[in-house]
């Protein structure tokens, strides 16, 4: 059913949720059938992603921050102008092997990447960081609070219950600033890949 805009009744009634729990969508991304409109890609190779089952999986590859594949990026938001929230699911569809195997979001200030909020492998163990927070499950979702110069690091795993906070700190100052979706670390003899799904950009009001 449509309301007489012709926007879905669900969805507005979602919308309106959202408003009223202090949040307003500033962009979504669910990955079904394509990508959304204002994404671009770092180093790409289009064998290494596909769209399937409703989400965007990624080849997790060697390389480092500086060395990406397949880094996901667009715009974000001026946070000088308010609070924002990043919101994404991320899904190991084999589990982590090599050291420092890894995924979630990225920050970008003026090109350069200055922050992680990742699910890693350190040293045998799986763990949120920023925090070192333990976290083996499969799937987590990862949500970063930026507003000015600070941030707060949140996940939860199987996306239930309440957010758990990791850490806090401080990003670069505000210049040209991107968030990105990905993935690196990966080993070099094995085909692991990451499940995202759900990436949301939000306004917080409260």
């Amino acid at each position: 059913m449509r309301t007489p805009a012709g926007i879905p009744l669900l969805a507005l009634g979602a919308a309106l949720l959202s408003a009223f729990a202090g949040e307003t969508a500033v962009f979504e991304d669910r990955f079904e059938a394509r990508l959304a409109e204002g994404w671009r890609w770092l180093r790409e190779d289009a064998s290494d992603w596909r769209i399937r089952e409703g989400a965007l999986d990624v080849h997790v590859r060697p390389g480092d921050a500086q060395t990406v594949r397949n880094a996901l990026v667009r715009p974000a938001p001026d946070r000088r102008q308010g609070r924002y929230a990043f919101e994404v699911t991320v899904t190991n569809l084999k589990p982590p092997r090599q050291q420092f195997e890894q995924a979630g979001i990225t920050w970008y200030t003026d090109g350069k990447p200055v922050f992680k909020l990742v699910k890693e492998l350190v040293d045998g163990q799986l763990m949120i960081i920023p925090g070192r927070k333990p976290m083996t499950n499969d799937t987590v979702q990862l949500r970063l609070l930026v507003s000015g110069n600070a941030w707060t690091a949140q996940f939860r795993p199987d996306s239930k219950g309440d957010y758990q906070t990791a850490a806090t700190g401080e990003l670069p100052a505000p210049m040209t600033d991107e968030v990105s979706l990905q993935c690196y670390h990966g080993p070099a003899d094995a085909e692991h890949w990451i499940r995202f799904d759900d990436f949301r950009v939000l306004r917080l009001t409260e």
